[in-house]
């Protein structure tokens, strides 16, 4: 574990507790399933599970390794989902943690099976459909057509399923898909999922197979598409304080606050003649005598390289911008006149300083990768 390190990421857990309180306003009735793969979203996945878990009535870990490690973390009973595994996966582990399991494919049901045979552990199962992502899934182009036989892969994963109910191996717990295009409103793409989404439902209960919880929304269908929430959401990025698409709602229209402020202390700051160029490939230069400091962060703690001569900082009070090129570990930046090394720079955060949705703009992604690909090294600090 690094010791020092001359930046940290600061993480404020009431404002994730305060977020979940949102979505679950969003949601009515249905239950929550917080979202908490890819290490929280670069969030620190151990201390922000830990803060969401009484709140929530499901934690979900993309990863079956990454389920089984918050296994260990929450302790016995959060239930927790998880739902990418590949074949020759320790199923059996999962099953003695707890951890219930997504089925998306065949052999997914037949390393269920085999796993519940070995530990003599019942099963919960997600029986998955690919409504329209062509990612995991039973396929949708199998669904019944409204007249013809019902030979569909979804049917045909049913019948599995009930069998191993009928010998007490599973349990038949959800059945679920998710949406392509839920920060697009207007797209009209969820409601045609839905439409799948429901034939799937009906192909299942053809087979006998009626599951306890139906899932569909995350984020974005969650906050924007009510006839997609069922009876339970799966939300993510809005745990972080971030929207979906802040093109259609921003995370303080969406009563958000980001939860995240990733800050670095000067290196180095030095006045420098106009003309004078910075950084690799001298991709930029002065425009008049001025005063640039140095932060310690590069694309080797996950600051993206698109950043350079776009993203916005915050140094003594003041907004900045990134000039030249950012490296691995450090990138250059405007400073205001007293600004001295030692002085502290964000990055971004909540309130008046810059956001990690204006660093997605500068860079041209998403929020979402903004903040978790911020690098291992960086220490995350709590509070709330």
């Amino acid at each position: 574990m690094i010791s020092y390190y001359p930046a940290e990421a600061r993480i404020d857990l009431s404002a994730i507790r305060s977020n979940l309180s949102s979505v679950r306003e969003a949601a009515g009735e249905a239950a929550v399933l917080a979202v908490v793969k890819a290490d929280a979203y670069g969030h620190g996945r151990a201390e922000v599970a830990r803060a969401l878990a009484p709140g929530a009535d499901y934690l979900g870990a993309a990863q079956l390794g990454e389920a089984l490690a918050l296994r260990g973390e929450v302790g016995p009973g959060p239930r927790i989902l998880t739902w990418i595994f590949a074949p020759g996966a320790p199923l059996a582990q999962a099953l003695r943690a707890d951890v219930e399991l997504s089925a998306g494919a065949f052999w997914a049901i037949e390393a269920i099976r085999r796993a519940t045979s070995l530990t003599g552990v019942q099963a919960r199962v997600h029986l998955k459909v690919d409504t329209g992502m062509a990612r995991g899934g039973f396929d949708p182009a199998d669904l019944p057509a409204a007249a013809g036989p019902r030979l569909d892969k979804v049917a045909e994963a049913s019948r599995r399923l009930r069998a191993l109910q009928a010998d007490g191996l599973a349990a038949a717990v959800g059945l679920w898909s998710h949406l392509a295009r839920a920060d697009e409103p207007e797209s009209g793409a969820t409601e045609r999922q839905i439409e799948r989404f429901e034939q799937a439902r009906a192909a299942a209960r053809s087979e006998g197979i009626e599951p306890e919880i139906l899932h569909l929304a995350a984020s974005g269908g969650a906050l924007w598409h009510p006839a997609a929430r069922y009876d339970m959401v799966r939300p993510g990025i809005v745990l972080y304080g971030l929207s979906p698409n802040p093109e259609v709602a921003t995370a303080r229209d969406l009563g958000l606050t980001p939860a995240m402020e990733l800050s670095a202390s000067l290196i180095l700051e030095r006045d420098v003649p106009a003309r004078t160029p910075i950084s690799y490939g001298h991709t930029e230069r002065t425009e008049a005598p001025t005063h640039l400091g140095v932060v310690p962060l590069g694309y080797g703690d996950g600051i993206p390289r698109a950043a350079s001569g776009a993203a916005p900082v915050s140094v003594a009070g003041a907004r900045t911008r990134i000039r030249g090129r950012v490296c691995m570990d450090q990138f250059v930046v405007d400073v205001p006149e007293a600004a001295v090394a030692g002085d502290t720079a964000v990055l971004f955060g909540a309130g008046d300083l810059p956001s990690a949705d204006e660093w997605a703009q500068a860079c041209g992604t998403i929020g979402y990768e903004i903040v978790t690909r911020l690098g291992a090294r960086v220490p995350r600090r709590y509070h709330g």
